[in-house]
């Protein structure tokens, strides 16, 4: 041991001497994941790979981690009023997450896919959506929105020909003004309230119809995301029934629209992103849809946003598996990497497989959304299903996934420095948003008595897969028996939702994965050889094939 000296000082010894460390994950190119890749050439955007790997670079860039870090470190403020006590309602952001929001709007990931003809465009958005969540999750719940409020928004043909084009424009410009004369718009919705939660027929918000054709709100909602953006999707209950009104937070005239955002919540994670209450009060709106169909209106946008739940949960776990896999190939124990210990292979190769599966998922969802809107009504209906039976569980598994995969750091993933408690934070919000899991669940059931067509179409996609693997076939003879609607479906709904996209993952990998990955996804999964716990797969696994698909 070496010692310094000094004439009034004892000898020192040397004791922050560093070894056995990983480096930083940094400076790597976070779009070199195969799973990724080929998801993204397999649905149908190849041509935007290059785009992928040039923001890919970005995302894993130390300037653009930085700024995810400051955006969380500092969190939006309220300001109800200005110094002369004028009221303004305004929330103020730190400059790393307008950062974020820059790099993402220009990127594409709003609401530039719309306006986008090439073939794939939804696909390639998607994998955007992914990377830039792996980046910081909370800045993308305004890009989501936005992405998400076009379809609806074209209920009204002639509100979306005035606001379509700058909805999917790709220039962000924070602060309110005249929407008409901004180079593009972030839009948001105002659905809940602290009476109904889900049970959005429960709204207690008013719209008076005004002769000149405009409506007025008075309400309060209970979690309005993005309070800045600039136009807002609300629901309340008109003289016929529940209805959908576009709310700008500026008039046509610049002069401000009642918004009073009566508080930020105090939320869990998502720390970047302000959530709010917004009350109405004489608020001036336009009917979106017609009269009393506001949820079959906005149920438009909530299909988006659903969507966008099974991309950032399938990257909040690629994202949480990224950092285990880097910690154990650098950090040793006991003679020998961490990656090379017969158990730790283990836990990363089961936890690979369960993100290669919701990855596999997410971007085969992103296929159909992309090919429905091209009109194919196949993949329409299949979306209608696989969405709810994707929201169920591949958001379900996140809190699990990251939990283990900041374990596989020890100490080090508790400490906030290494990102994973951010990750951990954030995990459990995308099964909540836009309906829990029982929402999801019984959106299933829904589905399967309201629209054959998409039992149908779920049955056509997994019957490519049969044959290949005895353990899929018997899952799906026993699944098809499940989603026989019997009286008990509603206490089954979790049970079949999670078997159906179980069998649902496995049909893909069978067919697109490599063969140790479906033959451990199958052995896992569906015949049930594993334990409870992450880390428990099979003697006999293939694990070095498993692993060889980990994320940089």
């Amino acid at each position: 041991m070496s010692v310094t000296t000094t004439a009034h000082s004892r000898p020192t010894a040397v004791t922050h001497e560093v070894t056995n460390q990983p480096p930083p994950l940094t400076g790597h190119d976070a779009a070199a994941d195969p799973v990724l890749l080929e998801g993204v050439s397999r649905e149908g955007a190849p041509w935007h790979l290059d785009d992928l790997h040039r923001f890919g670079r970005f995302v894993g860039s130390a300037e653009a981690q930085t700024w995810a870090d400051q955006a969380n470190r500092h969190e939006p403020e309220l300001r109800t009023h200005d110094r002369y006590g004028h009221r303004v309602d305004e929330v103020e952001f730190h400059p790393a997450y307008h950062s974020l929001m820059d790099a993402s709007v220009s990127e594409g990931l709003a609401g530039a896919a719309w306006a986008d003809e090439r073939p794939g465009a939804h696909v390639a958005r998607a994998a955007g959506f992914m990377l830039a969540t792996m980046l910081e999750a909370g800045h993308l719940c305004p890009v989501s929105m936005t992405y998400a409020v076009v379809p609806a928004l074209r209920h009204s043909p002639e509100l979306a020909k005035i606001y379509e084009p700058l909805l999917t424009s790709r220039v962000y410009e924070p602060g309110l003004r005249t929407p008409a004369e901004k180079p593009g718009l972030l839009a948001g919705m105002g659905m809940t309230e602290k009476q109904g939660g889900s049970d959005v027929r429960a709204n207690t918000t008013t719209a008076t119809g005004r002769s000149d054709g405009t409506w007025r709100l008075r309400g309060h909602k209970w979690f309005t995301s993005a309070p800045m953006n600039d136009l807002f999707l609300v629901l309340a209950q008109a003289p016929g029934g529940l209805s959908c009104f576009l709310v700008p937070r500026v008039l046509p005239d610049g002069s401000r629209n009642t918004f009073r955002v009566q508080r930020l919540k105090d939320k869990l994670g998502n720390r970047s992103n302000a959530s709010s209450e917004p009350e109405f009060d004489d608020t001036v709106a336009w009917l979106v849809g017609a009269e009393g169909k506001g949820v079959r209106t906005i149920i438009e946008m909530v299909t988006m946003t659903r969507l966008d739940c099974v991309l950032g949960s399938a990257a909040g776990t690629r994202a949480a598996l990224a950092q285990a896999a880097h910690h154990a190939r650098h950090r040793s124990a006991f003679d020998a990497k961490l990656i090379d210990q017969p158990l730790m292979r283990n836990v990363l190769a089961d936890l690979a497989l369960e993100s290669e599966a919701a990855t596999t998922l997410a971007l085969r969802l992103a296929g159909a959304a992309d090919r429905a809107q091209r009109g194919d009504g196949q993949e329409r209906a299949f979306l209608r299903l696989a969405t709810a039976v994707g929201k169920y569980w591949v958001c379900k598994r996140q809190p699990a996934a990251v939990a283990e995969a900041l374990e596989c750091l020890g100490g080090n993933g508790y400490d906030e420095a290494s990102g994973m408690p951010r990750l951990y934070r954030e995990a459990p919000l995308n099964s909540i948003w836009e309906g829990s899991g029982n929402v999801s669940a019984l959106d299933m059931l829904r589905a399967l008595t309201r629209e054959p067509e998409s039992l149908e179409a779920f049955h056509a996609e997994i019957e490519q897969a049969t044959g290949a693997d005895p353990r899929f076939d018997a899952a799906w003879r026993e699944l098809r028996g499940e989603l026989v609607l019997t009286e008990d479906a509603p206490l089954r709904a979790r049970r079949v939702a999670e078997r159906a996209a179980l069998v649902l993952q496995a049909s893909l990998l069978v067919r697109h994965a490599p063969p140790a990955v479906a033959d451990a996804f199958c052995a896992s999964r569906l015949a049930g050889d594993r334990g409870l716990a992450f880390g428990t797969l099979p003697p006999g696994t293939d694990f070095a094939g498993v692993l060889e698909r980990l994320p940089v």
